[in-house]
């Protein structure tokens, strides 16, 4: 009786480890996970969209940037040309440069000497008053006065030209002196360089 007992616990034995070679064993496990979670790639979603935005807003900052900076160079030169075609005024019967006239020129000088390519016309007028021969030759003595003050400052005399126009052209019909103070003038063309002009540094 103990002889079968043993004999089946063995026979049983056998067949178990029979069954348990013929699968191979114990199961393998289950291969692990590879590459980020869902939460991971959720994140990394995120982070992407974040960086991408703060890219594009920094974009637009240097583009906002850049648009000030060339309206504010616009503006300068705006301003340069301005101060280029200001007229400058004289005494009676005088072609000095009057101390006011001075301050002007001084300034259109710094901006000539920035912007080697603008080239000016300078035009001489005088009042009503003496006769049309005189006031032409009167005309011509005060743009050839400006046209010194400007070579006295270092600049090429052959980037101005001179004319006279006496009393010919008004700017101000009347005659009292306020007319009169207003026509004795010179004025200012830009002839060459007007998209050339380079305020100096003091001026942007």
């Amino acid at each position: 009786m103990k002889h079968r007992t043993a004999l089946s616990w063995i026979v049983a034995a056998g067949v178990t480890f029979g069954m348990a070679v013929a699968c191979g064993g114990n199961p393998p496990p289950e291969p692990a996970p590879t590459g980020p979670s869902e939460e991971e790639l959720a994140q990394m979603r995120a982070d992407s969209i974040r960086q991408a935005q703060a890219a594009e807003e920094a974009r637009q900052r240097a583009e906002e940037a850049r648009r000030r900076a060339e309206q504010a160079r616009q503006a300068a030169i705006q301003r340069a040309r301005d101060v280029l075609q200001q007229r400058v005024f004289f005494d009676y019967d005088k072609s000095d440069i009057t101390p006011q006239a001075r301050q002007i020129l001084q300034r259109k000088a710094e901006i000539l000497r920035a912007s080697p390519q603008v080239q000016l016309r300078l035009a001489g007028h005088a009042d009503e008053r003496g006769s049309n021969e005189y006031n032409m030759a009167l005309g011509s003595r005060r743009a050839e006065s400006v046209k010194n003050f400007f070579v006295s400052f270092g600049l090429n005399g052959d980037r101005f030209s001179t004319v006279s126009y006496g009393e010919e052209r008004p700017l101000v019909n009347g005659h009292n002196e306020d007319a009169w103070a207003q026509n004795r003038r010179v004025e200012f063309e830009i002839t060459a360089g007007a998209d050339q002009i380079n305020p100096p540094s003091s001026s942007q």
